[in-house]
């Protein structure tokens, strides 16, 4: 539970709701984390592999998303997170 805390704190404003596209896009980074680190460990995990696969797309979804709402907010998510913005974006 320390680590939701975590990404809690990380949010921008302190806004623990759920919904909010920016903490879905932390806790769906987290998640990838975890799954990444899981696969290097054990590469022929094909179930896990498909996972992850949705897991960055949803997260790509969230992504555009963001992007057309609230440019702002999306660029200090990307800086924050330390992950790559969309092409052509």
């Amino acid at each position: 539970m320390s680590k939701q805390r975590f990404i809690d704190a990380q949010l921008s404003g302190g806004n623990r709701n759920t919904g909010f596209t920016a903490s879905q896009i932390y806790y769906l980074t987290y998640q990838v984390s975890k799954i990444t680190s899981h696969l290097e460990s054990h590469p022929k995990d094909y179930s896990s592999q498909i996972g992850l696969w949705k897991l960055l797309s949803r997260r790509k979804r969230l992504l555009t998303y963001l992007s057309d709402e609230n440019t702002g907010l999306h660029v200090r998510v990307l800086k924050k997170l330390g992950i790559r913005g969309l092409k052509g974006r």
